[in-house]
């Protein structure tokens, strides 16, 4: 069985046909998922879905490029939020300064991260990372947190192998999706082969990312048997394997 560790189908792109989806995706190999909040609005729908659905799980939190909906009210809903049945991380939540250059609006994200991650630390929730273009503030950030047995997961890792092992050795999970198919990812597929199996989660960040030959396309989790076998290639060990391992990991992390 597999586990997608971070999906979006509360996205409007499967307003059309989301609950024969789900259907199709839980009569296949896949066991359980973690529906994940952007902002306010997506938290909430990602609980809906965890209420609606036995093998959907929730995370809510703001993304660093929807912070401006994070008043103190929100940050009190947040709380509320992640006290409710079925939440079982808070995110996905981080920094992004692919799209915002603006030193006032990176160090805004900067204090809603952190926040967030108080948040998490006072509820003993692991988070969800979102870094992009944001390597060294993300890991100054974390790595100033007191460590904790069950930090996270550093979701669509990007970054260089060197710091993907300092993030495991302080018990963070390495997410991978749909990228490392890519013929473009050496780097990522460095990181894959050379962390430990037992460190790494899969994901499919639906309907984004969508893994070859279907990349370009509206991605969902019939698609994770591809980063599943492409791991194994990587790794030279079987699917079955990876799919085993990579399941236990997530039940870990999401305490399950």
């Amino acid at each position: 069985m597999i586990f997608d560790t971070h999906a979006h189908y509360d996205d409007e792109q499967f307003d059309t046909d989301r609950e024969d989806l789900l259907r199709e995706i839980f009569s296949a190999n896949i066991d359980k998922i973690v529906n994940v909040g952007a902002d306010m609005e997506t938290s909430k729908q990602s609980v809906a879905l965890a209420k609606a659905y036995p093998q959907i799980y929730a995370a809510v939190g703001v993304h660093p490029s929807d912070i401006a909906c994070l008043s103190e009210d929100a940050y009190t809903e947040l709380r509320q939020l992640a006290a409710e049945d079925k939440v079982v991380a808070i995110g996905e939540i981080g920094l992004d300064y692919y799209w915002d250059k603006e030193p006032d609006v990176q160090a805004a994200q900067r204090e809603a991260f952190k926040r967030q991650l108080a948040l998490a630390r006072e509820l003993n929730l692991p988070v969800i990372v979102h870094s992009r273009d944001a390597a060294k503030d993300t890991m100054d950030i974390l790595m100033a947190e007191e460590p904790v047995e069950n930090p996270g997961i550093i979701h669509c890792y990007s970054y260089s192998v060197e710091q993907a092992k300092e993030y495991v050795k302080r018990g963070y999970y390495i997410g991978v999706g749909g990228v490392v198919t890519f013929k473009n990812s050496k780097v990522l597929k460095q990181v894959v082969e050379e962390i430990p199996l037992e460190r790494i989660v899969v994901e499919t960040d639906c309907p984004y990312l969508a893994p070859e030959p279907n990349r370009g396309k509206r991605n969902a989790s019939l698609n994770l048997p591809y980063i599943v076998d492409k791991i194994a290639q990587i790794k030279g060990i079987s699917g079955k394997e990876v799919e085993e391992v990579t399941y236990e990991n997530a039940l870990k992390v999401y305490r399950l």
